[in-house]
């Protein structure tokens, strides 16, 4: 199995971390294990690289790939329960490379991409709910929901009506059947800029892997999951996602909410931390060199306070 990813933000993610050779680190995605490797060169005899994700076939490949490094440990879990793998200890860096990994969306039967023609399927961990679950039984109110607010599709009262009408005659079993119910609910000039099922796929994509829900709870268990002066770095790659790293971020970093006409604070607050980077965006070499770069952002913070 080969299992290839092109690491976005590459070498400004792994600065991001200033990696102490004795540290501590934990990869919440490390998929092919891109970052995971450069992290463990980077490290002592002394040093720790725990690297988890929740696909079984990234974590064969992360087994073979990282067995040789004594430091490493490799969790098969989803990142949102960091705190249970840590246990008692704390971590001086942590990397969370949010989305869909290259291999998945190159490996054709996962279901993925809508270049492919394949199984609707999406599910990162390869169990649970499926694309095809959500496409043929979720109700036309629930389909439009999420193709709304998990894809900001505005299409999708008609995209939702037509795959429910769809469904009706034979289950709609493919990515390709998927696209053309899309393609049959758009205006033509809707389809011009951008593949027209981009956003239907990213939103049932979130639905089947709960990447917001899950987000959510990860973030502050990540926060917590740091030592004093630890620092996360997460990439983000559609607006849903990077809205709430960044207003999490801010929260964190918030010190006295008191209104600026009180003499003195009265509510106590003191920041937890301290923003690093704001949202950096690739390089025009990077997105000359891999297309899937160009949404991307990376957004750092530092641990200043339990």
């Amino acid at each position: 199995m080969e299992f290839t990813h092109i690491p976005v933000l590459f070498q400004e993610t792994i600065d991001s971390l200033h990696i102490k050779p004795d540290g501590v680190y934990v990869d919440c995605t490390a998929g092919g294990g891109g970052h995971s490797k450069a992290i463990l060169e980077r490290l002592s005899e002394q040093g720790t690289l725990i690297a988890i994700d929740r696909d079984p076939e990234a974590i064969e490949i992360l087994q073979a790939r990282l067995g040789a490094f004594p430091q490493a440990r490799i969790v098969h879990d989803t990142f949102n329960h960091i705190g249970t793998v840590l246990g008692e200890t704390r971590a001086d860096g942590i990397l969370a490379d949010l989305g869909v990994s290259s291999h998945q969306l190159d490996t054709a039967e996962r279901g993925f991409s809508f270049h492919k023609d394949a199984p609707l399927d999406m599910r990162m961990s390869k169990t649970g709910l499926s694309a095809y679950d959500v496409v043929n039984t979720y109700s036309e109110a629930a389909l439009s929901k999420i193709l709304f607010e998990y894809g900001e599709e505005k299409f999708a009262k008609s995209i939702a009506r037509n795959i429910v009408k769809s469904r009706e005659t034979k289950p709609i079993a493919t990515t390709f059947d998927l696209i053309d119910v899309i393609k049959a609910s758009m205006p033509q000039k809707a389809m011009r800029d951008a593949h027209p099922a981009r956003r239907t796929f990213q939103a049932i994509r979130i639905e089947v892997n709960g990447e917001l829900t899950q987000l959510d709870t990860a973030l502050d268990a990540m926060f917590d999951a740091l030592q004093v002066g630890g620092i996360l770095s997460v990439i983000t790659f559609h607006s849903l996602e990077d809205r709430m790293v960044k207003q999490r971020f801010k929260r964190f970093a918030q010190g006295c909410t008191c209104p600026k006409d009180f003499p003195v604070c009265v509510c106590g607050n003191t920041p937890r931390g301290e923003i690093l980077l704001k949202g950096l965006a690739p390089s025009e070499q990077e997105l000359q060199e891999n297309y899937r770069a160009h949404s991307a952002r990376l957004r750092s913070i530092q641990k200043i306070r339990e």
